[in-house]
C-alpha cells in the first residue's frame, strides 16, 4: 500500500494547484486522474479550448477585435471546422505538456486510472484491471463537471450534441441552435455567429446572463443581434428530436435537430447544442464509503475552508459549484491544500473576476447595480466608451464600455464591469484598486499611458465625479 499526505482526486486546475501547494509544504502529494491526459475539463474540453476556438475564430474572421464585420463570409464558410480547430489542438496539446511538467519538477507523483474510495483513508485505484490501494492523510475531491444530459434528448455527438461533442466536429454547420444562455452557450452561440452560422439561442430567462449588470448583459444582446444571432428570451424548449430534412435544406446527411418550444414554436437547423447545466462527475467515488453524498447535481457542500462533512476530505472546483471558474477553483484548490496542513491561507474571495469569453468578451468585479439598489447602498455610476478613447479608435472597438460604480458617501470604489476589446485584462486594474480600498479620486490623480484602453479609467471617473458633484 503507498501512502501520500495529500491524494487529489482530479487533475483539473483545483487538483493541480492543491497538490503543487502540498509539495511546497514538504509534503508528498499525488494526483490521481482517469484520463489519458491532466488537465481536466479547463485544458481538454472546456476553458483552454474554448478560448483558442475564439481566438482562432477572430483571426479567420478578420481584424475586427471586439465585434468582426463578417465582409467575407464566403471565407469563412469555406474554412472547415476541422481546420479551425487545428490551431486550438495546437494550443490544447501545449497546455497538457506544460500541466504535466509543472507536477513532475514540483515532485507531485501522477497516478493513471479511476479513484474509488474504499475507506476513510483509502481509495482504490484502478486502471486497465490492475488495481492499486492508495492511503491517505488528507484527500481532495477535484473530479469537476460533465455536461449535463436530460433524459429523452437525442443525443448523437453530431446532429444534438453538448459542449464536450462540439469540440469535435469535423463541419461548420450552416445553421444552429443553442438551448441555454448561461456563460457557455452564449460564449459558443457568439463564436458561431462570428463565423457566419445562424445561431437561434434560446433562454428560459429573460436575459442572458443573469449575474453581469444589467446594462452590460443589455449591451450584449443588442450587439448580437446586431451580427445576426436570433435570440428567443422567456422561452423553454419542451421537446428536442431529430426529424428528416427536406429536399432544400443544405443537411449533409438529411438529419436536422428540432426544438418545440412551450410557446408552441417550431425550431429547425443543422445541429443544436445543449448547454442547460452541468453535473458533478461524483457518480463513481465511492462517497457512500466514507459517509457523504452529493447533491440531485452531484456538487458536494463544503465549508469555507472547503472540507466536506469529513474533515480530512476537501473538495474544490466546479464539483462544490457556483462560481465554477478554474480562477477561483485554483485558489480553492490552494486555499483547501493549506488548511490541510495547519498554514494559514489568505484570499480576496470577495474580489472574484468573473470574465465571459464572448464576442464581444466581457467581465465584472465587485457589486451590480442590481445588488447596490437592493440592499439600500447609495452609489453613482461613472461610464467610458471605447470610442471616446483613441486606443479604442486605434483598434476599431466602438462599442466597448467601462462602467464604475462608486459610493456616493465614501467614494470608493464597488464595482468594474466592461464589455468589450480587452474587458477580461483590463478589469484586474480596477479589482486592484478595490483591494486596496481605492477612492475614484485615485483613478482621477493617475497618469495612464497614452493611448491605451485604460485611460478608460480615468475618463470614467470623471464622469462619476460630475454626477456626484451634479454637474
Amino acid at each position: 500500500m503507498r501512502e501520500f499526505d495529500l491524494v487529489v482526486i482530479g487533475s483539473g486546475p483545483a487538483g493541480q494547484r492543491a497538490a503543487i501547494q502540498a509539495s511546497k509544504l514538504r509534503k508528498r502529494a499525488c494526483v490521481i486522474e482517469k484520463q489519458e491526459v491532466v488537465g481536466g475539463a479547463a485544458i481538454n474540453t472546456g476553458t483552454i479550448p474554448s478560448k483558442a476556438l475564439r481566438e482562432a475564430i477572430l483571426t479567420l474572421t478578420g481584424p475586427g477585435p471586439a465585434m468582426p464585420t463578417y465582409a467575407d463570409f464566403t471565407a469563412a464558410r469555406n474554412a472547415t471546422f476541422a481546420q479551425v480547430m487545428d490551431s486550438c489542438n495546437k494550443v490544447i496539446r501545449s497546455e497538457v505538456e506544460l500541466s504535466r511538467r509543472h507536477l513532475g519538477s514540483n515532485g507531485v507523483e501522477i497516478i493513471r486510472g479511476h479513484a474509488r474510495f474504499s475507506g476513510p483513508d483509502t481509495v482504490e485505484v484502478e486502471n486497465q484491471g490492475s488495481r492499486t490501494t492508495i492511503k491517505g492523510r488528507s484527500f481532495l475531491i477535484a473530479v469537476g463537471t460533465t455536461p449535463a444530459r436530460s433524459e429523452g434528448i437525442p443525443f448523437d455527438e453530431k446532429t444534438v450534441i453538448t459542449s464536450d461533442e462540439f469540440l469535435h466536429l469535423g463541419f461548420l454547420p450552416h445553421s444552429m441552435i443553442i438551448v441555454g444562455g448561461g456563460v457557455i452557450g452564449t460564449e459558443y452561440a457568439s463564436m458561431m455567429t462570428a463565423l457566419g452560422v445562424k445561431v437561434t439561442l434560446v433562454e428560459g430567462r429573460n436575459r442572458l446572463l443573469d449575474f453581469v449588470d444589467a446594462e452590460i448583459a443589455e449591451a450584449l444582446q443588442y450587439h448580437l443581434r446586431q451580427a445576426g444571432m436570433t435570440l428567443r428570451m422567456g422561452e423553454k424548449v419542451v421537446k428536442i428530436e431529430k426529424v428528416e430534412a427536406p429536399d432544400t435544406a443544405r443537411s449533409v446527411d438529411r438529419v436536422l435537430a428540432q426544438a418545440t418550444l412551450e410557446s408552441g414554436k417550431t425550431l429547425r437547423a443543422d445541429c443544436l447544442l445543449y448547454c442547460i447545466g452541468r453535473q458533478g462527475a461524483t457518480d463513481d467515488l465511492g462517497l457512500d464509503k466514507v459517509g457523504l453524498e452529493a447533491d440531485s447535481r452531484g456538487r458536494l457542500k463544503v465549508n469555507e475552508h472547503f472540507q466536506t462533512e469529513r474533515e480530512h476530505i476537501y473538495a474544490a472546483g466546479d464539483v462544490i459549484g457556483f462560481p465554477a471558474l478554474a480562477s477561483t477553483s485554483m485558489e480553492q484548490g490552494r486555499l483547501a491544500a493549506c488548511h490541510a496542513f495547519g498554514r494559514p491561507g489568505q484570499s480576496f474571495a470577495e474580489l472574484l473576476p468573473f470574465g465571459i469569453y464572448a464576442v464581444p468578451e466581457i467581465s465584472m468585479v465587485g457589486w451590480t447595480e442590481e445588488r447596490l439598489t437592493a440592499e439600500g447602498i447609495p452609489y453613482e455610476a461613472g461610464i467610458a466608451q471605447y470610442k471616446e478613447i483613441a486606443r479604442g479608435q486605434l483598434l476599431g472597438d466602438d462599442i466597448g464600455m467601462l462602467k464604475l460604480l462608486i459610493h456616493q458617501e465614501s467614494r470608493h470604489i464597488l464595482g468594474v464591469h466592461i464589455i468589450g476589446t480587452g474587458a477580461t485584462e483590463l478589469v484586474h486594474i480596477g479589482q486592484t484598486a478595490m483591494a486596496f480600498n481605492a477612492t475614484v479620486d485615485y483613478f482621477v490623480k493617475t497618469v495612464f499611458n497614452y493611448p491605451t484602453l485604460a485611460e478608460c479609467y480615468k475618463v470614467a471617473a470623471l464622469n462619476g465625479i460630475n454626477k456626484l458633484m451634479g454637474v
